[in-house]
């Protein structure tokens, strides 16, 4: 009993630096095609469309959505203690949202979204044999495919967490008006007093690693597909998975250096 629990501990020990030293790999291969020229520009500027603006509308929903609910939830806390108090939202909200939600949760939904469809995408050209086509004509899979998926999304993740710290803020604004009588002034006096510029310079900051992690975890998957329909399935549910904890600990990690 113990040595098959030692030995199942072993196994998914060994598994996980495998699929480590395998992402590790991948991605300084990315970051050495990177600077290799010529550039796909054609193909980055394709997927940056794809990443950003086909993502417009989940990132709409869910940052809107969380700042209502975070100033909703404040505000209802704070109102129990003080009068008059709604007008703190403005600076609890923003802060909240630049420091840590709105770079985590974009993150996460484009890991499902985004991290999804490029292992899906891979790893159905893949098992197709496309990927090998690719080799026989001297192209190497890597700098056509990875290369301008790494540089769309370490590009569009930022910008569409500037978009969303904007739309969550505005969210908290509606809330803090409508439901606590807040002022506009006041709420965005809030904001000036206790949000500073580099907050949300830090927070877009993790997002350029949130973005890598996407995109290199997405690809390693779709590459490393095999076993047909089933195998795409598979490699695209561990893909979310893997990205999701990355960004996770990444997030705990990048948090304690830089605040």
């Amino acid at each position: 009993m113990i040595q098959s629990s030692f030995e199942y501990i072993g196994k998914k020990v060994t598994m996980f630096l495998s699929e480590a030293g395998k992402i590790t790999r991948l991605f300084g291969q990315v970051l050495f095609w990177t600077f290799k020229k010529p550039s796909e520009v054609k193909s980055i500027f394709e997927q940056m469309v794809i990443i950003g603006n086909k993502s417009l509308a989940v990132v709409t929903i869910t940052s809107l959505s969380t700042g209502m609910i975070l100033a909703l939830q404040t505000g209802t806390a704070i109102e129990r203690k003080i009068s008059g108090a709604a007008n703190m939202l403005g600076g609890i909200v923003s802060l909240a949202l630049t420091r840590e939600l709105a770079p985590v949760l974009i993150g996460l939904v484009m890991a499902g979204k985004i991290g999804s469809a490029i292992t899906a995408e891979i790893g159905t050209m893949n098992v197709t044999e496309q990927v090998d086509a690719l080799k026989t004509m001297a192209t190497n899979p890597v700098k056509y495919l990875a290369v301008p998926r790494f540089l769309a999304a370490i590009f569009m993740l930022p910008l569409l967490t500037i978009y969303a710290d904007l739309l969550g803020t505005l969210g908290g604004l509606f809330i803090s008006l409508n439901i606590f009588d807040g002022t506009t002034g006041g709420y965005f006096e809030s904001l000036n007093m206790y949000m500073r510029l580099d907050d949300v310079f830090k927070g877009l900051f993790k997002t350029v690693f949130f973005g890598a992690i996407i995109a290199v975890v997405g690809c390693q998957r779709g590459f490393e597909t095999e076993g047909g329909a089933e195998g795409v399935g598979k490699s695209t549910t561990s893909s979310v998975v893997i990205s999701s904890m990355l960004i996770l600990v990444t997030d705990y990690i990048l948090t304690a250096f830089l605040w």
